[in-house]
């Protein structure tokens, strides 16, 4: 018989044991049976993506799983407690995964599984429903994290990576005096004091302009972990600044563009609650053409305030000619709203030469 050292640990459902196994020791005594394929089962299908996700980061030198697995031990299985000690037949399966199997699958799959002792809770003697009761309360009580939290307490690292650089970006021009989004950006997802014109959370700036540095942002962090630079990609313009460690640069093109964006659209900044430019639709729209905006701005070493004036001069005098307006009414919402009014301004812009797109005012 094999044996785990436990901690035994009562709640109003009874009492469950803690103990600490490697996760190839725990794969070779747990099943998952998917609720799918088996109708007195409480596993959801299994997301190949997180899986895939999870098997990833295992490979980061800092990796962690430190919540706790949930096994149900099988009522006629050759294991039991004694002596806070787990006793168990390690030639036959004692158990099935109530909780945690894409955690357990994706490192599994990874090459560093035999690297990760993972806390495991063994819950003895449950019926099916109480199986599927636990399943339940776990999946059904847990609270979401603000984007804007998780991309807040990035900017506590001490070093680098896609997501710090984002949050400090939120964080000086939501408080740059000089800033259109000064003091507008939510920066923890609500609302401060004197924030009646905020329109943006801190969560929704960063995670759209972390697509112009990044494509993925897990596995730069890890390379800029182990002191190796991230390769540039051409199809991200701002990717190149990042890579250098140039966010001074990153910063004052934002701020080039959304003053721009500001002088051509006056009314629209001051009263940003009335119209769509300054919510999450205008913003993700203005994001998504800046990739070719900026590319135009690079080709013609010009990325000043100026041409992105004239960019947005141009991506009005569009809109007057479709006889559109910035509201919901004429554009709509989410991700479809976006595009359209992002492939309105990109083919405004590479409508005008040159000489209109770096004129003087």
């Amino acid at each position: 018989m094999k044996e785990v050292k436990v901690l035994q640990i009562t709640q109003p459902i009874g009492t469950f044991y803690m103990g600490a196994m490697l996760a190839d020791d725990l794969a070779d005594i747990v099943r998952i049976r998917l609720r799918s394929q088996n109708e007195d089962a409480v596993q959801r299908d299994e997301s190949r993506s997180r899986i895939a996700e999870i098997s990833e980061y295992c490979s980061d030198q800092d990796a962690t799983f430190p919540t706790p697995i949930i096994v149900s031990i099988f009522p006629h299985a050759n294991a039991y407690i004694k002596d806070n000690t787990l006793y168990y037949d390690e030639n036959e399966l004692i158990g099935e995964v109530i909780d945690g199997q894409h955690r357990l699958k994706g490192i599994l799959r990874s090459a560093n599984s035999s690297l990760f002792e993972l806390p495991v809770i063994f819950m003895m003697n449950l019926t099916n429903e109480e199986n599927a009761y636990v399943f339940s309360v776990i999946n059904s009580k847990q609270t979401k994290v603000s984007s804007s939290l998780i991309y807040d307490l990035f900017g506590m690292s001490n070093g680098r990576s896609p997501q710090k650089t984002v949050h400090e970006l939120a964080r000086s021009m939501n408080s740059n005096e000089k800033s259109p989004f000064f003091n507008r950006l939510k920066m923890l997802g609500t609302r401060t004091e004197g924030q009646e014109n905020a329109t943006l959370s801190q969560g929704t700036f960063a995670s759209y302009i972390i697509k112009l540095l990044s494509k993925n942002p897990v596995e730069d962090s890890r390379l800029l972990k182990r002191g190796v630079t991230p390769l540039d990609d051409e199809s991200l313009p701002l990717r190149a600044y990042f890579i250098r460690n140039k966010d001074e640069v990153i910063l004052k093109i934002l701020l080039n563009c959304f003053n721009a964006l500001r002088s051509v659209y006056p009314d629209e900044w001051s009263n940003p609650q009335n119209n769509i430019l300054w919510k999450t639709t205008g913003f993700g729209a203005i994001v998504l053409s800046l990739t070719t905006l900026l590319k135009i701005g690079i080709a013609n070493k010009h990325l000043t305030e100026t041409f992105f004036r004239n960019c947005f001069l141009a991506f009005k005098e569009e809109l007057e000619r479709l006889d559109k307006k910035l509201v919901s009414e004429d554009f709509g919402s989410g991700q479809q709203a976006q595009k359209r009014l992002a492939d309105i301004i990109i083919e405004a812009v590479k409508n005008k030469d040159s000489a209109y797109l770096l004129r003087e005012a």
